[in-house]
């Protein structure tokens, strides 16, 4: 921080104001007037004007000592005045007489300064509603160069030394881009629940001015969107062996604070590389899941606003309708080898013909004119993941995410200049994504170092990630026990990080098997296989370390209680599809 402010809490103004302060301050007469019985109560008391400011007014003589009359002390204690009278109203400060004359000025003084030493402090998980005159105690960070806007700001509490914050400004209001004052504390009440390592997460709020104000843990210093152009000189600074983990390690935590949002019936719903973020430590988080954001508020406001990044990254079936012979399948394991029905091989194992079902019902055309089905954000969440795992990926083998994206347009490329700008989302570009995972796979073949074994695998859970129909893609929990067998197997990291159990995660994967063909080509499933899985058994799990802090102490208790109020929950906010979480886009994006 530039400049830090001297805030006093209760136990800095008992620390401060000893005897030997308040004797600082005053004239040798008046000092021994300390000790002197006090001068109303006609001898009833036998207390001295020490110890009336000891108990009872420190932060007057504190308040008096800043205007600089520190010896007023004495007549306010004869009148009776004491801290619990604070704070006085400004239509009483002139019965303290503190002046010869009438003096506003000095009056005002006063009535603004007394609020220095009546301090509401924020705490973790409180909502403070502060008056206009009130100060909040909040240092922020002024520092020139923070990649800061108007209504984003650096912050520290001081009763919170050595953490910092960020702090957003939400308008306040019934107009365009404002929130009402029962949204904003719906809002934080629903963020207050919501709290993970690799998670932007509630840590308070206030209101003050017509103005609310959110605190939010791991400030970030970039985002894997800016990373993909520029490397941040904490990542170059690294070991080359220790920067490969790390990126494998980043994508690990990634997909399980994925099973920690869906294992509560959540989504994030806005996954994309501009809200994966890093702070300088190069520790990778989500940004969060709320509207408590001025963007969030402003393209809920303006809904036909367009965003290319959030387009590219989106699930198919934001953007178009998936057919109507599939949209009632349930989701189901897919992480299993993939059979002869759902792809062919050529004899040298190097390209893939990829099924992209019936020739009416797959289409786009035909998708248009189905009726819109129940949009599942979980499956979205795994879609966009896997785009941004993708990306990690391809930073990883040291290619340009510019060049990616030129690669995904390349079949909208057209003789001639200028037109509409192409389209480079993943969900039009099936095929161009599937040649460039195998471009990957077959450099990743070509390294020496064990962590690029892991490389195919991963795409390959990728793959299935990738999914056309929502139904076809794996779960979170799914993906997790993938990555993780990666990592331990394949990459031979031993303790990956964030390993964490979710609820109860027995889903029948003890048979589990990622299949390589060639180890170049990959397959992204566009309808479900016919014909029946193969059962398998659950997966133990003593293999699996427990992490201390993976299942708080309420949510056990709900599922101890019969899990009635939790799966209720669950049902709720999984069912209940919210504009922010998982958007359907209009089908005309403006592209070729």
């Amino acid at each position: 921080m530039s400049t830090v402010a001297m805030w006093w809490d209760p136990s800095r103004i008992e620390a401060t104001v000893t005897r030997q302060f308040v004797c600082s301050h005053l004239l040798p007469e008046e000092i021994k007037r300390l000790d002197l019985p006090l001068g109303f109560g006609d001898g009833l008391t036998d207390g001295t004007y020490w110890e009336w400011i000891d108990e009872k007014a420190k932060r007057i003589f504190l308040i008096l000592l800043d205007l600089g009359v520190p010896d007023q002390i004495f007549g306010l204690i004869d009148d009776s005045w004491d801290d619990n009278d604070l704070p006085i109203p400004p239509d009483q400060i002139e019965r303290l007489a503190l002046t010869a004359t009438r003096d506003d000025k000095f009056d005002r003084r006063f009535y603004f300064r007394q609020f220095h030493y009546l301090l509401k402090f924020i705490e973790k998980g409180t909502h403070v509603v502060y008056e206009d005159p009130e100060v909040v105690p909040i240092n922020v960070d002024k520092r020139p160069g923070l990649n800061l806007n108007s209504a984003v700001d650096r912050v520290e509490l001081p009763n919170r030394p050595g953490e910092v914050f960020s702090r957003r400004r939400i308008p306040i209001g019934t107009g365009p881009g404002m929130l009402t004052c029962k949204d904003f504390l719906n809002e934080t009440d629903k963020a207050n629940n919501v709290e993970c390592d690799h998670l932007v997460s509630y840590f308070g709020s206030y209101y003050h001015r017509d103005q609310g104000y959110v605190l939010f843990t791991l400030p970030s210093d970039y985002s894997l969107k800016s990373l993909l152009v520029n490397i941040p000189g904490s990542l170059k600074s690294l070991a080359k062996q220790d920067r490969r983990q790390l990126f494998m390690n980043w994508i690990h935590c990634l997909v399980d604070t994925l099973c920690f949002l869906h294992s509560r019936g959540l989504s994030h719903g806005n996954i994309r590389p501009s809200t994966v973020l890093f702070n300088s430590n190069n520790h990778i988080f989500y940004s969060d899941i709320t509207r408590l954001s001025a963007e969030a508020i402003a393209s809920t406001a303006d809904k036909a606003a367009f965003d290319k990044e959030t387009y590219d990254y989106a699930a198919p079936e934001q953007w178009y309708r998936p057919s109507t012979s599939h949209s009632s399948l349930h989701r189901k394991s897919t992480l299993i080898a993939a059979s002869s029905a759902s792809a062919s091989t050529s004899s040298d194992n190097s390209t893939f013909s990829i099924s992209r079902g019936s020739s009416e019902a797959g289409t786009p055309a035909s998708m248009l004119h189905t009726p819109t089905p129940s949009l599942n954000p979980q499956a979205v969440d795994i879609f966009s993941l896997g785009c941004v795992i993708l990306e990690l990926l391809s930073l990883l083998m040291k290619r340009q995410t510019r060049a990616f994206a030129s690669h995904r347009a390349a079949k909208h490329k057209l003789a001639g200049r200028g037109g509409a700008v192409l389209d480079s989302s993943f969900h039009k570009n099936i095929g161009q994504v599937e040649s460039w995972m195998a471009g990957l796979a077959k450099d990743a073949s070509k390294k020496d170092d064990q962590v690029f074994r892991g490389v195919a695998p991963m795409l390959q859970v990728v793959a299935r990630m990738l999914s056309v129909l929502p139904h076809e893609r794996p779960t979170a929990q799914e993906v997790e026990r993938s990555i993780y067998k990666i990592l331990t197997e394949n990459c031979q990291i031993t303790e990956p990080h964030c390993v964490h159990q979710y609820g109860g995660w027995d889903f029948g994967l003890g048979n589990l098997h990622i299949s390589r063909a060639g180890g170049e080509g990959f397959n992204i499933a566009t309808r479900r296989h016919s014909g029946s899985s193969r059962p398998s058994t659950a997966r133990p799990m003593s293999h699996r370390p427990m992490s201390s802090g993976s299942i708080r102490e309420e949510d056990m208790s709900m599922s101890v209680a019969g899990g009635s109020g939790l799966q209720g929950m669950q049902s709720i906010r999984s069912n209940k599809v919210r504009t922010w979480q998982a958007r359907i886009y209009a089908a005309e994006a403006g592209f070729v």
